[in-house]
């Protein structure tokens, strides 16, 4: 083979190896400062990238950011003016949920459940750093009596259990099937590994998230904060993760890089982030630790409820989420080098499959895996 043609297939394969650990990315530099792509030179039609976002606002959308391999493709926002209470009287969420502005006037909301997937991270963050094991019973770390089940049963649930909604708790946190024989969407369980975290790191999760995650990405507008609107429900997390669509693309852009920011490990233990996105358990396949997959087949819902489909047929099968109330999304597809963000309040039921569709038009290679 001659000497060029021997360089350009090593050069090949140098990018190839280099966009598979993410080292081809861009890392925003924290503050506002954030390159820009132009769609065009990404593979994307503009026109119809923005009747996707012409449809976002359509759909109650506060936020949606795009970004490709790290730079800006796009983003938008929407100004909701929610009222206090429903027209039912009750507490109107997304009132409760809009927990200010950035400097620049962004929404920063309380993500409802895609804090999961924030949570799934910190978990990683502090097995790597031989604070916690996965296989670590709950009682080691919270006491015994964290639960109402009672010790026998207690004694066998382990922070995996939390992290992958296999407990075998129910949403008052009582006894409803041995650990890890079912799997039950379950938010007052799953919170305890954040506890467990707190606990065996010694600092509050504030101080902990921003010493691990939020500092070292530059997320400066995100927080955890206190739900008191929510204080007399036994069965959620009355600790809420507050965030702004950009932030939690960062987020996202960490994820796509496998655990690195700009040439630094985050999360160094590869194995879990590869575990984390993958299925956790044969009950639901659909589900890693925290973080919904787009494989196929997932349970919709809780216990005994069946399984269907793909999470979003409209999206490429590598896609993996974190999904909240309100449809807060953050979605990750690698084999696209995207990641998007979504808040706001409730939009219509199919609004997920109909974005996505619309976003699949806009790109001018629409091959999916």
């Amino acid at each position: 083979m001659p000497r060029s043609l021997l360089l350009v297939a090593a050069l090949s394969l140098t990018a190839c190896a280099a966009e598979k650990n993410g080292s081809d990315l861009y890392f925003p530099p924290s503050g506002e400062k954030w390159e820009r792509i132009d769609p065009r030179r990404a593979g994307w039609d503009p026109a119809k990238l923005k009747t996707a976002l012409t449809f976002a606002g359509q759909n109650n959308s506060s936020a949606v950011v795009l970004v490709y391999r790290g730079r800006l493709l796009a983003e938008q926002y929407w100004q909701l003016k929610p009222t206090e209470k429903t027209r039912d009287g009750k507490p109107n969420p997304y009132f409760h949920m809009l927990l200010g502005k950035d400097a620049k006037g962004r929404p920063i909301e309380d993500i409802a459940s895609a804090q999961k997937s924030v949570t799934a991270m910190l978990v990683g963050i502090a097995q790597h750093q031989k604070l916690l094991a996965l296989d670590d019973p709950v009682h080691r770390h919270l006491g015994p009596g964290w639960s109402r089940a009672a010790a026998a049963f207690e004694k066998r649930i382990t922070i995996r259990h939390l992290i992958t909604m296999t407990s075998g708790l129910d949403t008052r946190l009582r006894y409803a099937a041995p650990a890890g024989t079912r799997w039950s969407y379950n938010t007052a369980a799953y919170s305890r590994s954040l506890a467990c975290v707190a606990k065996a790191s010694k600092m509050k999760p504030d101080e902990l998230t921003r010493k691990w995650l939020t500092g070292p990405l530059g997320m400066q507008n995100s927080r955890w904060a206190t739900r008191a609107w929510l204080r007399l429900r036994p069965d959620v997390n009355h600790l809420g993760f507050a965030t702004t669509a950009r932030d939690l693309a960062r987020f996202g852009l960490l994820m796509l890089a496998r655990g690195n920011w700009d040439g630094k490990n985050v999360l160094a233990d590869k194995d879990y982030l590869q575990a984390a996105t993958s299925p956790s358990q044969k009950l639901n396949p659909s589900y890693g630790f925290l973080w919904w997959l787009n494989g196929g087949p997932f349970l919709i819902r809780g216990a005994g409820t069946r399984k269907t489909g793909r999470l979003l047929p409209a999206a490429p099968r590598d896609m993996f989420a974190a999904q909240g109330k309100l449809n807060r999304r953050l979605y990750v597809l690698p084999s696209q080098q995207l990641v998007v963000t979504r808040l706001g309040d409730q939009p219509k039921r199919s609004f997920d499959s109909e974005f996505f569709r619309r976003l699949r038009l806009a790109r001018r290679n629409t091959s999916q895996k």
